[in-house]
Formats: C-alpha cells, sequence, structure tokens
C-alpha cells in the first residue's frame, strides 16, 4: 500500500491501515471462541473501532487525497470482514453444540402424554359407527327452551319432569312465558326437533352430547352425564331398523353381539314406547347382583316418534314415521370396562383416567 500523495496525514492513513489489516489477519487466525470473535469485530471495524478512527482522519487532507484515502479504507473493511467470516465458519465447525456436561447415553425423560376420556373415546367410536351408515353427526345446544324440550316432545304441561326437582331452569329466564323459559337440556332428545325443522326429509342422523339433572348424586347417579341419540325418519320405517341401531351401539361398545330384546314401555316422545334390554355381561345372562339375578339389564328408550312430535317438527305423520332410541352413555361404557361408580368419570382422579389411554 502506498501513501495517499505526498501528504504526511495521507502516509500515517496508509500504514494505519495496513497495520489494521495485519493485527485482523493475526487475530482471526488465533480466535477459537465465538464470544472472543465478537470482541474482535468490535475492536476492529465496530463503531467506535479503529477503522472508525482512522475514518475521523480523512477530514485533514487535501480534498485530491481524500478520495484515494476513502477507497482504501473500504478495501481494507472488505477485507477484513472477509476474514472475520472465514474465522467464524471455522469456529462454528468445531465448536461443540451441546453442553460438555451433556451426557448423550444417558436415557430421557418420559413425557407425560394426555388421553381422551373414556365416554369421550366412546363417543368418537360409535361416531365413527354410524357414520360409516350415512348418518349425520348433529349437536343441539346445552341451553335450550320449555318448548323444544317438553312442548315439542309431547309431554303434558304438569308432567313431573318440567318440575325443578328434575330439571335445571334458568333463573333469569323464569319472567319469559312459558315456551320460552330456559333450561339446560335435561335430555338430547330436544335436538332432533329442531334438526328435522332445519333439514329436509328422510333423515338418519345420531346427536351425542352431555345432558344435566337435578338428580342425588350416587354411585349410579350423575347430575351431567352423557347420552347418545339417534333418530331415523323415513316414509316406510320397519322396527328392524330400530334392531339395526340397537346392535351398532352394542356391538361397537363391546366389540361382539349382544342379546337383546324389547319390552313395552311408555315415553310420551315415542308411540308405541319400549324398554330396550342387552343380556347382562357380567353373568353372560345367567342372573347376579348386577342385574338383580334377572340376566337382562335395561339400556335404553326406543320407539316410532310421536305423530305430534312428527307435527313440531313440520312433518306430517301420515307420510313420515321412524325410530328413535336414546342410550346412556356413561352407564354402557361403565359395562365395558367393569366400572362400579359413575362419579370417578368426573372425579378428575389421573390415576383413573390413565387406565384408559
Amino acid at each position: 500500500m502506498t501513501p495517499v500523495g505526498d501528504d504526511p496525514v495521507g502516509a500515517a492513513i496508509a500504514v494505519a491501515i495496513r497495520s489494521l489489516i495485519n493485527d485482523a489477519a493475526t487475530a482471526a487466525a488465533r480466535v477459537d471462541s465465538l464470544d472472543e470473535l465478537k470482541q474482535i469485530e468490535s475492536r476492529l471495524v465496530g463503531k467506535k473501532g479503529r477503522l472508525k478512527e482512522i475514518h475521523t482522519q480523512l477530514g485533514q487532507l487535501p480534498v485530491e487525497g481524500r478520495k484515494d484515502a476513502g477507497r482504501l479504507l473500504n478495501d481494507a473493511r472488505a477485507q477484513i470482514e472477509a476474514m472475520l467470516k472465514q474465522a467464524r465458519e471455522r469456529i462454528g465447525s468445531t465448536t461443540r453444540v451441546l453442553d460438555p456436561s451433556f451426557d448423550a447415553s444417558m436415557p430421557g425423560d418420559d413425557m407425560l402424554g394426555g388421553g381422551l376420556h373414556p365416554i369421550v373415546q366412546m363417543m368418537y367410536d360409535l361416531n365413527d359407527a354410524f357414520t360409516a351408515l350415512n348418518f349425520d353427526i348433529y349437536e343441539g345446544p346445552h341451553i335450550t327452551s320449555e318448548q323444544y324440550e317438553f312442548d315439542h316432545l309431547n309431554f303434558p304441561p304438569a308432567h313431573p319432569a318440567r318440575e325443578s326437582m328434575d330439571t335445571f331452569w334458568l333463573s333469569d329466564s323464569n319472567a319469559l312465558a312459558g315456551p320460552q323459559r330456559l333450561c339446560l337440556r335435561p335430555h338430547l332428545t330436544g335436538a332432533s326437533v329442531r334438526y328435522m325443522q332445519q333439514h329436509e326429509p328422510p333423515f338418519r342422523f345420531v346427536y351425542p352430547g352431555r345432558v344435566y339433572r337435578n338428580e342425588s348424586i350416587d354411585a349410579g347417579h350423575e347430575r351431567a352425564f352423557f347420552q347418545y341419540e339417534a333418530l331415523i325418519v323415513d316414509r316406510h320405517v320397519p322396527f328392524t331398523a330400530g334392531k339395526l341401531l340397537i346392535s351398532t351401539i352394542l356391538h361397537t361398545v363391546f366389540g361382539r353381539e349382544v342379546p337383546t330384546r324389547m319390552r313395552t314401555g311408555f315415553f310420551p316422545f315415542v308411540e308405541p314406547g319400549f324398554e330396550i334390554d342387552m343380556q347382562c355381561q357380567v353373568c353372560s345372562g345367567k342372573g347376579c347382583s348386577t342385574c338383580k339375578h334377572v340376566g337382562w339389564l335395561e339400556i335404553m328408550p326406543g320407539g316410532p316418534p310421536h305423530p305430534n312430535v312428527l307435527r313440531a317438527a313440520g312433518l306430517d305423520p301420515s307420510i313420515w314415521t321412524g325410530f328413535y332410541i336414546n342410550v346412556g352413555l356413561d352407564r354402557l361404557v361403565m359395562m365395558r370396562y367393569g366400572i362400579d361408580d359413575i362419579r370417578l368419570f368426573n372425579s378428575g382422579n389421573l390415576r383413573f383416567l390413565h387406565q384408559y389411554k
């Protein structure tokens, strides 16, 4: 590098630049850590580094010499930055990424994975089974009205289920007219009328979900529990369609065919109504304490929709008929896994829930 003109200041600047490049080359060759490299970079080409100090001296040069000195400074910066880049790449290729104290041969900590609640898993299994049969999956609102939960389902005005001893009524809605009075849904059947009002027949759908009853909690009863309801509506629906619904649910739950029977029963929303029993899976129908020694367990009501329910949905009962079933999902899960206390489902006990992951 030659002095910038014959000016002594220019000659000093040229010497300083040459010295800076030599120091940078030496430092870049010896540095062995990124922290040290950052310090070198700051000292040589930083905002307060040696290159900046040399730059401030350009004002002492004659006008004709400043251009040449500036070019020398830019070339010096480019050379130094290239040296530092090479040093950074060299350090990066040889530096350990892991802390020296890390022992890669030690086994890792087990990750605590979550899982579906057994009732939710069963609900999904049933959804998959009915979807394969071309059923729609529907869910109505958890807060609904007296009109949909009782009036549309043919419940008489004085039916005891309307009282607060059975149904959770919302206090803020007591001032509303009777049909508009709001409650937590005590069953899922009201959702069927909503679905039928929103779709064109024929219908084939299921509607699972949580319902709420003002129950005394014990080993067999909860105030919040799951139901699984299914409905077929068409111009002609034989009883064999109802048997298909029942068989699909029980085969999905237990993984095998389960004997069932149907007995006459009364429910306001079906006509005729049936109590549907399944063979006790504890004693295989021989009789035990679980089935009260009769060999059968009542699991769901069912039957064709009552004509008044079809009328509430906007359908002509002389044209359309169907078949309902409504199963208590919690109790089926209890039988599947041999659980003897329904309160365990809502206990939040991880030792209990981890068994069903």
